[in-house]
């Protein structure tokens, strides 16, 4: 599995070059994550400069980022489309993705699938050539001992993700919990997408399987554009 982290210029270049195809009038889906954050400060900015853009925030980390930047936000039942998506990756490998490390993957699925574009925005530290990372399962709190159950069938290894700062577990903005779940390396993340799908009391999983229709990839003296 590649090693996570990444250089902070690298992501900020990812994140501001995605948020220069945000233009007047757009609606946009503001991502979580580290990365994502340097895209919603620039989308401020352009707010700030006048550009009339709404965001709509995939969590309450987004959200917070975005009143701080001042960009005015309106939910997916108040507007008829998200024209552009920009949001973060914990790993892509092709056009599919392993999303979920701040475990705001539900709502992040729900937002970059209404977008008419879906722009990830990532440093090379998340980059494989087969998705390993471990699979974030977001699931209701009477379920995690059937869903755990089940990924074991599948062939994973699925762990309760703890809170830091507190005793017990995370808890989403939805609620619930979230089970961590190692496969080693996915084969065919597709049909595993639709095994994790099918299992009663599982709310969303992390694979975003084909929905990525640009890769910007920073480094510290550039970004590099990838067509899935």
């Amino acid at each position: 599995m590649k090693q996570r982290g990444g250089s902070t210029a690298a992501k900020r270049r990812a994140g501001e070059r995605a948020a220069e195809a945000v233009a007047d009038g757009m609606v946009v889906g503001l991502g979580t994550g580290s990365t994502a954050a340097h895209a919603i400060r620039a989308v401020g900015e352009a707010v700030d400069a006048g550009a009339d853009v709404r965001g709509v925030p995939t969590s309450f980390q987004s959200r917070q980022l975005a009143i701080d930047a001042g960009i005015p936000l309106v939910g997916l039942d108040e507007v008829e489309t998200v024209h552009l998506a920009i949001d973060g990756a914990d790993q892509f490998a092709g056009g599919d993705l392993v999303k979920g490390g701040g475990a705001a993957h539900a709502r992040e699925k729900v937002v970059d699938a209404t977008a008419e574009r879906f722009v990830v925005v990532a440093d090379p530290s998340k980059a494989a050539d087969a998705l390993d990372h471990p699979v974030p399962v977001e699931v209701l709190p009477d379920a995690r001992s059937l869903a755990a159950e089940r990924v074991r069938g599948f062939g994973g290894e699925p762990t309760l993700r703890a809170a830091e700062g507190k005793d017990g577990p995370v808890v989403t903005d939805n609620g619930n919990l979230v089970l961590d779940c190692d496969f080693g390396a996915i084969d065919d993340p597709g049909g595993l997408a639709a095994r994790l799908s099918a299992v009663p009391g599982v709310v969303e999983h992390g694979l975003f399987v084909g929905m990525a229709d640009e890769i910007l990839v920073g480094h510290g003296d550039g970004v590099d554009a990838k067509k899935p």
